[in-house]
């Protein structure tokens, strides 16, 4: 499943960035590396997605959210 695919007010997992290198290291370095956990907070008619990660706000586009593959998280209980 991939970020864009991804409901409001759900937490996942990342599972992979398929972004250029380039990309990828510049969202590594805001945080977004395989394992972590982010929860995505709004999403805008075109695609936009606004996710939260460690605390912090960002907003990515379709192409970007398109290409991050993540897994639900399950809760207990």
């Amino acid at each position: 499943m991939t970020l864009y695919e991804a409901q409001k007010n759900q937490e996942y997992t990342i599972e992979g960035l398929f972004v250029e290198e380039a990309v990828t290291r510049r969202l590594q370095a805001l945080g977004l590396n395989d394992g972590t956990r982010v929860k995505v907070l709004n999403k805008k008619k075109r695609g936009a997605l606004i996710i939260q990660v460690r605390g912090t706000r960002l907003a990515l586009g379709r192409h970007l959210s398109s290409n991050i593959e993540i897994r639900e998280e399950r809760h207990e209980g």
